[in-house]
């Protein structure tokens, strides 16, 4: 993709913001018509929405929740995690991955990830496996699908459930094998910032019936199946609460906004594609930018597209690169701050930074670029020319 680089002036009103959703006239109207029919919180949209995305992935179920740490929440609860448990998660993700395991009482025991792709190290995962292990939580970093094969073999070698933390990985292929239909369950996010979005929501995929009928069960407070249709014509106002569960429904307003957004899930992901083709042809040549990997026999979702500064090469820190970013007028992020690095974890667990060398070292360098549909020729120009122009001033001799 070629893009027109431009001056290295700008204005503030023409800053590049981090992310700016994709919502056209045709979620308006679904979530107008959504309105109009009366039927505004879990019900038939809802449904429909499940049906096709299940569909799009080739996973036999899927149950629709107002995020994707709900999604994460029910399915450990699904496979039966419970106080004193272990689940292996990895360091570099945001802190809904292991806050999840915590809500059961149960212990999130950190790994370190690989120092190319920030995916989780299988290396790592085999080491951190106890007699309380019960399951992992491969978090496919940015859109880059983990390694998948080794994950899942030493996983079954130890009678291990892999609940896939994809909040980033839609739609995502491990050697042609989508993100959604490898692990035991596959959690997505349909947060403002990814490929599609319902505002705030999430999904969980699986082929297990049971996991499925208890996840949608224990998502609207344990109430016994279709609990909703107690207000529709065909239903009862009879119910009976099977378990104490949780408030995690999606409404039919987010997912009329969905079934729209998924309509359009290849194209995003095809302009992202196109924007983090650009980045890579600019930054290759630069000794001061490490750009993101992306394993030729998988399909990156490009839901972030993470640089890595050679800090060798520069005068200044990545913080003092974000914030020269900033004054070209271009947003910018961190994705992560590892969680051994956080006050609670650090100081729950006994985590130090030396534990696990790679993400500490990573995040020293990471800054998140701008990535999404809307961006123009223009916009991945005036990124790509303030990169530049900040490492050049900034190399060292």
């Amino acid at each position: 993709m070629d893009v027109k680089l431009v001056a290295k002036e700008f204005s503030p009103t023409e800053f590049v913001q981090f992310h700016v959703p994709q919502i056209d006239e045709d979620e308006i109207r679904s979530v107008v018509e959504t309105l109009k029919s009366g039927w505004l919180t879990s019900g038939v949209k809802v449904k429909r929405f499940e049906e096709e995305f299940a569909r799009y992935l080739g996973s036999r179920h899927a149950v629709a929740v107002n995020s994707c740490t709900a999604a994460l929440h029910l399915a450990l609860e699904a496979i039966g995690i419970k106080e004193g448990d272990e689940v292996i998660v990895p360091t570099m993700t945001f802190t809904a991955s292991a806050e999840v395991v915590l809500y059961l009482k149960a212990k999130p025991v950190l790994v370190d990830c690989l120092p190319d792709s920030l995916n989780l190290n299988a290396d790592q995962l085999q080491r951190a496996i106890t007699s309380r292990t019960r399951a992992v939580m491969p978090v496919h970093f940015g859109g880059q699908p983990c390694e998948m094969a080794p994950i899942l073999e030493i996983a079954r070698k130890h009678h291990l459930c892999v609940i896939e933390d994809a909040a980033h990985a839609l739609p995502a292929k491990y050697r042609d094998q989508m993100v959604g239909t490898i692990g035991d369950i596959t959690c997505f996010s349909f947060y403002a910032t990814k490929t599609i979005t319902t505002g705030e929501g999430g999904m969980a995929t699986t082929d297990n019936p049971e996991w499925a009928a208890r996840m949608r069960m224990m998502s609207l407070h344990g109430i016994s199946h279709d609990a909703w249709k107690r207000y529709a014509q065909e239903g009862s106002w009879y119910y009976e609460v099977l378990s104490p569960g949780f408030k995690y429904n999606l409404t039919d307003i987010a997912a009329a906004i969905g079934i729209e957004q998924l309509k359009k899930c290849n194209d995003f992901a095809a302009a992202r594609s196109n924007v983090a083709a650009a980045y890579t042809k600019a930054f290759s040549s630069m000794p001061e930018i490490r750009a993101p990997v992306c394993a030729p026999e998988n399909q990156h979702a490009w839901h972030l597209y993470v640089i890595q500064l050679q800090l060798e090469q520069l005068k200044i820190t990545r913080d003092q690169f974000i914030e020269a970013l900033k004054e070209r007028g271009i947003g910018t992020s961190v994705h992560f701050i590892p969680l051994h690095l956080h006050p609670y974890y650090r100081d729950t667990f006994g985590y130090a930074p030396d534990d696990f060398p790679n993400a500490t070292e990573a995040y020293r360098r990471i800054v998140s670029l701008p990535i999404y549909p809307r961006m123009s020729d223009a916009d991945i120009g005036r990124v790509i020319e303030a990169v530049r122009d900040v490492a050049q001033q900034h190399r060292n001799p």
